[in-house]
């Protein structure tokens, strides 16, 4: 019987490890090891990986004739080497053992989600029938954030002798692990220095080639019985060999405890004494694996998710990887949210806008994580600022990829593995990743009430994003209407109009619309502060009434373009081509990144009517269907129920899904209509990355954004669940397949309010210990208060929603 609690697999396969690998990733939110076997060193099935949250380094290379700068998250040195060979009293030494040798006869690999461990159990057997029977048991700790640790136990079966271990440092690593960045430079590390201390404890000390992070390394290794150990050291790491007797009543423990640190951590200190140190004084396994697992205890008692089958046990590996990899540790880190997490090298560890699909589950059950990757982006201000200058407008102009600066990062040139030419990268004018952040900040404030943020850091945020669009907004005559020139929109696929001579396209609907959206909430923001601080900022940011005038204009009558009935997703969009859809499946079969097989075709997708993934419909995602229709009657456009299914429709036929979001995306629209596809979408994005579903990319790392995202469907989706100042908006639609979750989350300082869905019926209950009320708004504006120590049951009736309407309406109630 499968356990809901655990995520394993009982046979090995060289094509999938590296998915295995991600999947099986162990971290505590400040750094992260690959759930790679120890007895591996990187190679063409296996990719051992650690990497500490904010920790890049800028190499140059030379890519297509053309000096290429790459900042990556550096891939730091590998503590889990380990390898064994028998010593049989009766033969020859053995081979050394790995589970790819030819006498591996049995193999588990087992992710307890509960406790934060990972097991892997081998039974070797070699041609005489002696077994030998391995088993790793590791953890990441998520309370010391410095430490890590693995126990190996070693079984003799119907044999007696030795196992010889060789436990080792390995500092000869390198950023390999995206074979598409192969021809970048990936030698991150220099400076490397090692040693034994006479207490056995190895170390090793090296620095990061540009950025300069000081890396200190120490592994304490213990084993059982007590035996001599033979100690050398290399340019680039430590080995440590030991002889264990084995016998049928004999086992062998070897049991590794490592403490990383960077010249990042504070307080600063030198990493590698302070890693020794820390290495020594560390406690015995058992007891670090105890702590271990009550800290994880805490984690999911603000973190649940209760969702009953195979269902649960997905979105509890998703919960896992959420929060393992932004733990209340990550909040006292300068650092954002990785799109591909703490798990590989894809996307070379950067911040993108995936924060917008992951925020608003940590920001419900974790807000002082939330707040700590607000500030994240609010400490990178200064080079926001200046690249808005640079393009020759005020305000803050955020990265579409930020690193360690908030500097652009995006790369300036991609290759198509397809077709294997390096082509021109357009992706940084996304400019819409200003809004992602704007929005966060918005649903923070509203959610925590956290008023010392919203009147400080989340008011210069949103303000200054508010200040580039304005400036980025021109006037055009011929529409009335303000324009915004030169963007890409989340599609990603149209970087220019085709036989264009520059790239970027015009009005992009989503971009436009979620700018109006941040004015608007920035002028009332403006009007919410206190007298000093409003006049202070107004000083300071140059906002003047007539600067104030033009917010308000622009966000009044920003253009939005149309055609053939539905929102269309740029200017001009509908006069591109129609794409012989049912031809390319037939030939291609899986055409996701259909940008990169008409490349290779030297076509362009640019000509074509295709969408790599949502983009006028992450409108419907971002805002619910009142909200939405409010927005787009500010900007004097009438969106009616019809004309927001047409869009969805027209879209639908048209999208590709060349992103794990975008099967999230229409999931959760297509749920707010009832309609009959939404379950397949969600359940495709509920697989993405335990299936691999885009063949390959989630060996390179998670992808952070879809997994927080299904886990957000369940708790604000289905719920309807919008937090804000008046109260708990609750607007429930029914979605069959969900048919019963509950989950506890945090508002306004009160924590432990629970939500339950059980067959149609909604209840949501505050703790007896709470102090005050807190008001729920149903829909039809119907108010009611639940009184702490109370449990308010509501009936949801479902029904066929317009864009102003609600998919399912609460009835009833009571204590």
């Amino acid at each position: 019987m499968i356990s809901p609690w655990t995520w394993a697999y009982d046979t090995y396969d060289p094509r999938t490890e590296r998915v295995v690998e991600s999947l099986c990733t162990l971290g505590n939110g400040r750094f992260a090891t690959r759930g790679a076997a120890p007895e591996t060193a990187a190679d063409a099935v296996h990719y051992p990986g650690t990497y500490v949250a904010g920790c890049y380094d800028l190499l140059v290379s030379d890519v297509a004739g053309k000096r290429v700068g790459s900042e990556d998250m550096v891939n730091l040195p590998n503590w889990l080497r380990l390898r064994y060979r028998c010593l049989p009293d009766d033969g020859p030494p053995g081979d050394w053992l790995t589970p790819d040798s030819r006498c591996l006869r049995h193999y588990r690999v087992a992710l307890d989600l509960r406790a934060g461990t990972l097991d892997r159990r081998m039974e070797f057997q070699d041609g005489h029938g002696r077994r030998l029977g391995v088993t790793h048991t590791r953890i990441v700790h998520m309370g010391d954030p410095y430490l890590a640790a693995q126990r190996s136990t070693f079984r003799a079966y119907g044999w007696t002798g030795t196992v010889e271990v060789e436990s080792r440092l390995d500092a000869a690593v390198t950023n390999a692990g995206v074979e598409r960045y192969q021809d970048l430079d990936g030698r991150h590390l220099t400076g490397h220095c090692c040693g034994v201390e006479p207490d056995g404890v190895a170390w090793l000390s090296c620095r990061t080639s540009s950025s300069r992070i000081g890396i200190g390394l120490a592994v304490r290794t213990v084993t059982r019985p007590l035996v001599v150990t033979r100690a050398s050291c290399t340019d680039t790491g430590t080995a440590q060999s030991y002889r264990l007797p084995l016998g049928p009543d004999h086992r062998a423990t070897v049991v590794k405890t490592a403490a990383l640190y960077t010249s990042r951590d504070r307080p600063v200190g030198d990493p590698m004494p302070l890693a020794v140190a820390h290495a020594q004084g560390a406690p015995a396994f058992p007891v670090l694996l105890a702590s271990h697992r009550a800290a994880w205890e805490r984690l999911w008692s603000q973190g649940e998710l209760h969702v009953n089958g195979d269902m649960g046990r997905l979105l509890r590996l998703h919960l896992f990887h959420v929060m393992q990899t932004l733990s209340p540790q990550t909040a006292e880190l300068d650092v954002g949210v990785p799109a591909r997490g703490l798990h590989g090298e894809a996307y070379r560890g950067h911040v993108f806008w995936d924060e917008l699909f992951v925020l608003p589950y940590v920001t419900l059950h974790f807000p002082e994580v939330a707040r700590a990757l607000l500030l994240y982006r609010h400490r990178r201000l200064p080079a926001a600022r200046a690249a808005a200058r640079e393009a020759g407008v005020r305000g803050a102009m955020f990265p579409w990829q930020s690193g360690s600066s908030g500097h652009e990062e995006t790369q300036s040139l991609h290759l198509n593995p397809r077709s294997g030419r390096w082509l021109p990268d357009h992706s940084h004018l996304q400019r819409h990743v200003g809004s992602a952040i704007a929005l966060n900040v918005w649903r923070y404030g509203q959610t925590t009430g956290d008023t010392g943020f919203m009147h400080g850091q989340g008011a210069e945020l949103l303000l200054e994003i508010a200040r580039y669009w304005a400036g980025a907004a021109t006037y055009d005559p011929a529409h009335e209407r303000y324009r915004i020139r030169g963007v890409l929109g989340p599609d990603e696929y149209h970087d220019a109009y085709p036989e264009a001579a520059v790239p970027g396209i015009d009005d992009n609907a989503y971009t436009n619309a979620t700018a109006a959206w941040v004015m608007a909430r920035g002028l009332e923001l403006l009007g919410d502060l206190p007298a000093a601080r409003r006049r202070e900022l107004c000083v300071r940011l140059e906002l003047d009434s007539d600067a104030l005038d033009r917010w308000d204009a622009i966000s009044r009558r920003l253009y939005v373009p149309f055609h053939a009935g539905v929102i269309s997703q740029f200017e001009g969009y509908g006069h591109l081509a129609e794409l012989d859809w049912e031809s390319y499946r037939a030939r291609y079969h899986d055409i996701r990144r259909l940008d990169r097989i008409l490349e290779a075709e030297d076509d362009t997708v640019n000509r074509y009517q295709a969408s790599k993934q949502a983009d006028a419909l992450m409108l419907g995602y971002l805002f619910g269907p009142a909200e939405l229709r409010a927005l787009f009657a500010r900007l004097g456009y009438r969106l009616d129920d019809d004309l927001w299914r047409a869009t969805v429709a027209y879209y639908l036929g048209r999208t590709s899904h060349g992103s794990t979001l975008s099967s999230l995306v229409h999931g959760w629209v297509l749920a707010r209509q009832n309609a009959k596809d939404a379950w397949r979408y969600y359940e495709e994005a509920l697989l993405s990355d335990v299936t691999d579903i885009q063949g390959g990319t989630t060996g390179e790392g998670i992808h952070l954004g879809a997994m927080a995202g299904t886990v957000d469907l369940v708790e604000r989706g289905i719920t309807g669940l919008e937090a804000g100042a008046e109260g708990l908006r609750i607007a429930p639609f029914v979605l069959p397949e969900i048919a019963h979750s509950s989950f506890t989350f945090c508002y306004r300082g009160h924590c432990g309010i629970r939500i339950r869905l059980v067959e149609g019926r909604l209840g949501v209950s505050l703790p007896a210990c709470q102090d005050g009320d807190v008001t729920l708004i149903l829909p039809g504006e119907r108010r009611v208060v639940v009184a702490a120590g109370e449990e308010h049951w509501f009936s949801i009736a479902p029904c066929r929603p317009a864009p102003g309407a609600v998919a399912g309406r609460c009835t009833g109630h009571a204590p």
